[in-house]
């Protein structure tokens, strides 16, 4: 990423990767019981893992290598590349808005692998967040992230992911396209791989009949994941004089129980279940479900 297109949070999160020290890049198995999750440590990307390995209810398992999440990779380093390259990728979907995008950087992608835009919005937390970091005020920033604000402006943004036509309509496409096969391997990802890649993630997992627990630590798993690198990202916005404190971010920059839960409770309020949510909210068909789980699972 060129430094001049860095904003406030992107020249943070960039001085953490460059400070940080160097993971190798070599496949590893972490685990998070109850699912045994393939997560990949790379230099430039905290959260890229496979979300393979998931049992179902009917006690089936969800294959790796069909479909991977992540934070955005356009920060990724020629060893990156590597890694990234050994994963066979075919499809790279990019659920950032134009503003993300144009302030941190396009995809960095192995040749001849390219990213398509499939923008959901944020509901402007990434210029909330910006906003918070750039005014460098304290009391300013007590005032927008202080006495829970953080916190509930992130549970709006989960309430949206089901509440507004248009991301409903992305969340399908990404259903659809791992039914339908074509483009796969495949990789869909946000700015932190946590919130919009999340739900996606827990509801590509429901859909191929994994319990809501298993979907749930999935989902949870992002904090360890991201721990390190956002610790980092917190001691660059220190240092760089951004924030005194920097730890009012923290519930900006994790993923909680509770965030999860406005999704599901939208989802009831305005289907009644998951399962109309599926046909109603997301416009897919029952072929569209068969073919998921035919591709997906062994």
């Amino acid at each position: 990423m060129d430094v001049p297109r860095r904003t406030f949070l992107g020249a943070a999160a960039a001085v953490a990767v460059t400070t940080g020290t160097a993971v190798t890049a070599a496949p590893p198995v972490a685990s998070a019981s109850p699912t045994t999750i393939r997560h990949f440590p790379l230099r430039g990307a905290a959260n890229l893992r496979d979300l393979g390995g998931c049992p179902t209810r009917s006690g089936r398992q969800v294959g790796y290598g069909r479909v991977y999440r992540s934070d955005a990779p356009n920060r990724l380093t020629p060893d990156d590349l590597v890694t990234l390259d050994g994963l066979g990728l075919r499809t790279v979907l990019d659920y950032r808005i134009p503003l993300e995008v144009d302030s941190d950087g396009a995809d960095i992608l192995c040749p001849g692998l390219g990213s398509t835009s499939h923008s959901i919005t944020d509901s402007g937390l990434y210029a909330y967040t910006k906003d918070a970091l750039s005014c460098a005020d304290p009391v300013r920033q007590r005032q927008l992230l202080g006495d829970g604000k953080a916190a509930e402006f992130l549970t709006g943004v989960y309430r949206a992911f089901v509440t507004v036509a248009g991301n409903r309509a992305r969340f399908a496409e990404v259903l659809r396209a791992l039914a339908s096969g074509d483009g796969l391997p495949l990789l869909y990802h946000c700015t932190s791989g946590k919130d919009r890649t999340g739900w996606a993630a827990y509801l590509v997992l429901l859909a191929l009949g994994v319990p809501e627990a298993t979907a749930r630590e999935d989902y949870l798993a992002s904090n360890t994941f991201r721990a390190a690198a956002d610790a980092r990202t917190r001691e660059g916005i220190k240092a760089a004089g951004m924030m005194e404190n920097p730890d009012p971010l923290i519930p900006l920059r994790e993923v909680r129980a509770e965030y999860l839960d406005a999704a599901p409770a939208e989802v009831r309020k305005g289907y009644g279940c998951l399962r109309a949510h599926f046909t109603d909210g997301l416009g897919l068909d029952s072929r569209t479900v068969d073919g998921l789980r035919e591709r997906m699972l062994l």
